[in-house]
């Protein structure tokens, strides 16, 4: 009989931040029962994914384990673990739980997808459980930047293990539950084999800062504006925009919702009961009558997103609302690394407006969801796991995470994605790689990122297009070829237009090429391709993309 193992699968969110997916699995070798935490999406950009909508794991390796997984667990909503589930519920096809909260946002995904709501199952906090084949789960209680954060115990017959999911240490989060030092000691006392743990902040030195904090600060700035405010942080940040709500109405403005996720979460934030006291709001339509010193909006788009409300708004009007000079924008948020670009574009838009930019560059008006380095710490007193396996993070957050669990006392392993650990002795010890990579949605398709058509888009808008057309009977060219081109100059070094000049040398070849080369559809192809780029190489320096068409009249 095959030996029992408990492993440790990480597909997405372990060498990268955001697409978090893990795989826990306990059984004989290659025939273990699965369970996934979390199936979350990451963002494009233009410069790697250009056209792209949302990125997330590539599930390959589970459907082809379908008949293994026992269920899903989602460890709270925010897009990065639960944004997927929508998109690959039909290749999977298992139940999925989650709290309250991030049910009601997950159902309203798979809504979407016509999958009705009983899909996701409700599970209530620790000490219940979910009983999944060899496993038990629970879901723990943990503060983090959006309502009913959970981490996961996750019992097996080889020992415990604690997921943490995303978290910080905040005793007074304002909405959502608090930080219990007790509660998680109490889960660690029949001991802890692994602590599977959010490695995001590990290089900020200082310990993390409440939610609480800041109110105070927003209230003062609001209070000082003279003109509309306009304040942007993640929807899913409820407790965020409850605070600048508070803020606006205690400054006697009328607040407004823009951007539909922000809408979403806030209703889920009232229907599940976490969000309460939310003052009122009032539709974009009756903000336009409103006199601009009483109207704040609370607005999607921190991360510079290009459809989002802050960015429409920066580039002129969204709903009929238009900023003036000596408005007020607040980023209540700080930029993930990589959207730099984007938000720096809204800023410079707004300030040509006149808009005064308020940045969270004091840290006055925004405090992070996540453990800092301190709290990692304290995480690792309470829990006194028997081994340390860093997740949610970069390369660089992973080594460090484990550089600290090890200095601590700790087992430590750097497990990126499609490293299988088994964590079933002493030790946490690589047991194999598994090929993992990442799926985009492109429009309404989903394809893989090793299928070239991303790779073919980014050549494309590189190098520039051309199209050669040529018509033939038999072995006798019909007229002359004509090109296209897209992305390209008009006019190269020769004076001539590129097109022109194209078309004289490929014409050139056709007049002088062979019989055997003009039936040869393959050959010629080859021919026209090389001739079209050597003569785009002289005349623009650049070698582009090539389309042959080649039509025969039979």
């Amino acid at each position: 009989m095959s030996k029992n193992r408990l492993v440790y699968l990480p597909l997405g969110g372990a060498g990268e931040v955001g697409m978090n997916c893990y795989v826990y699995g306990y059984g004989p070798a290659d025939k273990e029962r699965l369970i996934v935490v979390d199936i979350g999406v990451a963002f494009p950009d233009m410069d790697g994914s250009p056209g792209v909508d949302l990125i997330f794991p590539d599930l390959d390796w589970l459907k082809a384990r379908k008949d293994r997984i026992e269920a899903v667990f989602i460890t709270h909503a925010h897009e990065d673990h639960i944004g997927a589930i929508g998109h690959t519920y039909a290749d999977l096809g298992v139940p999925i739980y989650a709290r309250a909260f991030t049910a009601n946002i997950g159902r309203r995904k798979l809504d979407e997808y016509g999958v009705g709501p009983k899909a996701i199952k409700t599970a209530s906090p620790w000490p219940k459980t979910v009983k999944a084949g060899p496993f038990k789960v629970g879901f723990v209680p943990i503060s983090h930047s959006i309502p009913e954060s959970s981490g996961l115990v996750i019992d097996t017959p080889t020992g415990r293990v604690v997921h943490t999911g995303d978290f910080k240490l905040d005793e007074q989060p304002l909405v959502g539950e608090a930080w219990d030092p007790d509660l998680w000691a109490d889960i660690s006392k029949p001991g802890v084999k692994a602590l599977v743990c959010d490695s995001t902040n590990v290089f900020s030195r200082e310990p993390g800062r409440s939610e609480s904090t800041l109110g105070d600060n927003i209230k003062e700035l609001i209070q000082s504006a003279d003109q509309m405010v306009v304040a942007t942080t993640f929807a899913s940040n409820v407790a965020r925009l409850k605070t600048l709500a508070d803020a606006g109405r205690a400054a006697g403005r009328s607040i407004c919702l823009l951007g539909r996720a922000m809408r979403r979460m806030v209703e889920a934030g009232v229907e599940t009961g976490v969000l309460a006291d939310f003052p009122p709001t009032i539709s974009p339509e009756d903000a336009l009558d409103v006199p601009r010193g009483n109207l704040m909006l609370l607005v999607t788009g921190s991360q510079g997103e290009r459809r989002a409300a802050s960015a429409q708004l920066a580039q002129g009007k969204y709903r009929g609302l238009k900023l003036k000079e000596g408005d007020m924008f607040l980023f209540s948020s700080k930029t993930i690394p990589g959207n730099e670009r984007g938000v720096i574009r809204i800023i410079n838009q707004l300030s040509e407006m006149g808009v005064d930019v308020v940045d969270d560059n004091s840290g006055a008006y925004h405090v992070s969801g996540h453990a800092n380095r301190p709290d990692l710490q304290t995480m690792h007193h309470v829990v006194k796991p028997q081994m340390v396996v860093p997740m949610h993070g970069e390369h660089r957050h992973l080594r460090e995470h484990a550089k600290l669990a090890e200095a601590g006392g700790l087992q430590s392993i750097v497990a990126v994605n499609g490293t299988m650990v088994d964590l079933s002795g002493n030790a946490p010890k690589v047991a194999e790689y598994v090929e993992t990579g990442r799926t985009y949605l492109d429009g309404s398709v989903q394809i893989g990122a090793l299928d070239g058509i991303v790779r073919d888009r980014i050549r494309m808008a590189l190098n520039g297009h051309i199209m050669v057309n040529v018509i033939l009977e038999g072995d006798e060219p019909i007229g002359e070829p004509w090109v296209e081109i897209k992305g390209l100059p008009e006019i190269g070094d020769s004076k001539a237009a590129l097109v022109e000049v194209l078309e004289e040398d490929l014409n050139q070849f056709m007049m002088r090429a062979g019989a055997k080369t003009l039936r040869d559809d393959d050959k010629l192809e080859d021919e026209l391709r090389r001739i079209a780029r050597k003569t785009a190489q002289s005349e623009i320096g650049k070698k582009p993309e090539m389309t042959v068409v080649i039509s025969r009249l039979n």
